[in-house]
């Protein structure tokens, strides 16, 4: 249903589905001729129980949460959008200066009014927030407006979240926009620093590993149904919390306590900076005899480079330096 976009948008979302997406000769996108048959369209994409059918590119994307947006960066898209939002830190430094050129249309997630504002005929989440129902974002309601969407497929996994799950997702976003070849060459520079890691890391004894994102009462930590677990895995670590059938979820500082860690990993993001942190855990009676503690041990990461993304390789690099510095001398 069409009926609820203004004749502006209408028109716009007609006119871009008369346009071609660009070939991936160009590092960047350039504006493509209007009339062009779009090669290689239409496609199909099964997300997250939603299919959509693709008759020719994105020319008015909006991008919400900051791994989505720097995956699109990556692929060279920025000319194809029309939005962004919602950073938990700063841009990586290669995509600063494109970056800058994107209207930001709210520092967390922009309303539903803001979006139609920007007129866009795609939208691309990160987390299944991105796309709230009662907020007036719900996918349905999207499509109804003329809007396909595509929300980061971490949020919805079919099994668990590894670096194959990375490639879908890169490769996804490419197919959408007509330009699989860029996938392929970020990829393989990807699995270049993945393959790196491997490489200093045979042999090695993996350490004992619990994440602490937040928590006072109880501790939100990573559990195994995310790409952080494989992170810890790939950076030489164990997750004790990988019993945890979920992305994320509570656990007590007793069963903390009970599982030993030999290091704790800090995600760092928001207002409370990492030093805080650290001195909330160094004073937490619970666990007073963890090796971690005792040694004062601690990893940190930031939150960005946890989730599904192309910051994911670069945080295994990170991490394991820190778990295992002597492997990088």
């Amino acid at each position: 249903m069409m009926g609820k976009r203004p004749m502006s948008v209408l028109l716009a979302v007609s006119a871009a589905l008369l346009m071609s997406g660009c070939g991936g000769a160009a590092a960047r996108d350039e504006a493509a001729p209007a009339a062009t048959p779009a090669k290689g369209f239409p496609v199909t994409v099964d997300n997250c129980g939603v299919r959509t059918t693709y008759t020719s590119p994105p020319r008015r994307a909006v991008s919400l949460n900051q791994h989505v947006t720097e995956v699109m960066l990556a692929l060279g898209l920025e000319k194809r959008m029309v939005g962004t939002a919602f950073l938990d830190d700063r841009i990586l430094p290669e995509y600063r200066d494109a970056y800058g050129k994107i209207k930001v249309l709210a520092d967390t997630y922009p309303s539903f009014e803001a979006l139609l504002a920007v007129e866009p005929d795609f939208a691309y989440g990160g987390f299944t927030s991105s796309f709230e129902e009662k907020e007036g974002r719900g996918r349905a309601a999207l499509r109804d407006a003329g809007i396909n969407s595509y929300v980061n497929v971490e949020a919805c996994p079919k099994g668990p979240v590894t670096m194959d799950t990375m490639d879908t997702e890169i490769r996804n976003v490419a197919k959408i926009f007509g330009v699989p070849e860029r996938a392929e060459r970020e990829l393989k520079k990807l699995h270049g620093t993945l393959d790196r890691v491997r490489d200093k890391l045979a042999g090695v004894t993996p350490v004992k590993v619990f994440v602490y994102d937040s928590g006072e009462k109880t501790a939100f930590t990573a559990g195994g149904a995310g790409v952080g677990a494989e992170m810890i895995r790939r950076a030489g670590g164990v997750n004790l919390f990988a019993d945890l059938r979920k992305s994320f979820g509570d656990v007590s500082f007793e069963q903390v306590a009970e599982r030993a860690p030999e290091v704790i990993v800090i995600y760092d993001y928001g207002d409370q900076p990492v030093e805080d942190k650290k001195k909330f855990l160094l004073s937490n009676p619970a666990l007073k005899d963890v090796p971690a503690i005792k040694n004062k041990r601690f990893a940190v990461l930031p939150l960005s480079s946890t989730v599904l993304g192309v910051r994911v390789p670069s945080g295994v690099e990170s991490l394991a330096r820190q778990l295992h510095p002597g492997r990088f001398r």
